[in-house]
Order: C-alpha cells, then sequence, then structure tokens
C-alpha cells in the first residue's frame, strides 16, 4: 500500500510540476516609428475601426503574447535579425498584453506591426 501510495503521489508531483499546455509566455517588443508627437494606438480588434483601448508613444515596452494575424508567430521568427522580424510583422495585427487604465486589470488588445520593433 506504501509504494502505490508514494508512487501516486510521485506522478501528482510530477504532473503538477509540469508546464502547462497552452501557457501563455510574452516576448518583449518596443513602440517605434511613431511620427513626433504621436503615439501608437492599441486596439480592442485587430482593425483600424476598432474601439482603442490605449495609446503609447515611441520607446514604450510592449508585453507581445506571439500572437499576429496572417498566421504569424513572434516566437517563430524571434531568432532572426530585427530587420526581418520587422519585416515580418510590417503589415500585421499583433496581440499585446497590457493595463490600459494601469490599475491592474491587463487584457489583450492589438497594435499595428508598422510600428513595432523588438527589443
Amino acid at each position: 500500500m506504501k509504494t502505490i501510495l508514494k508512487a501516486v503521489l510521485a506522478v501528482t508531483a510530477a504532473v503538477c510540476s509540469a508546464p502547462q499546455a497552452g501557457a501563455s509566455a510574452f516576448t518583449a517588443w518596443e513602440v517605434a516609428g511613431v511620427s513626433y508627437g504621436d503615439t501608437l494606438n492599441v486596439r480592442k480588434y485587430p482593425a483600424n475601426s476598432s474601439q482603442k483601448q490605449a495609446a503609447y508613444p515611441n520607446g514604450t515596452a510592449l508585453q507581445m503574447t506571439g500572437r499576429c494575424t496572417g498566421g504569424v508567430d513572434l516566437f517563430d521568427i524571434a531568432g532572426q535579425p530585427h530587420w526581418k522580424q520587422r519585416q515580418a510583422v510590417r503589415y500585421r495585427w499583433c496581440e499585446v498584453w497590457h493595463d490600459p487604465a494601469r490599475d491592474g486589470n491587463f487584457t489583450t488588445g492589438w497594435v499595428y506591426g508598422k510600428y513595432i520593433a523588438p527589443m
């Protein structure tokens, strides 16, 4: 009985400590290329007509979920030179994880790839 209990506890510990499938990781990019005095809008959905959630100036670090429209995954292109990564997202919308009200309530939003760059 003790052997069975030890085996069950070992399996439970292994399962609980294993990374969860589908767990999100973030990659850092920054706002870049926005005209002087302007900001990059973060939108609720990947479209210019979508509701604006927040706006950030050049140099602001962004937490990217890795997902972009057109099937581009930032984690798949992470090893490429920065210029090549920027080209891959230039005409795509990419998802960010941010706190628009700065009150601890994080949500996802979308930014246009032309105005972001890997850090």
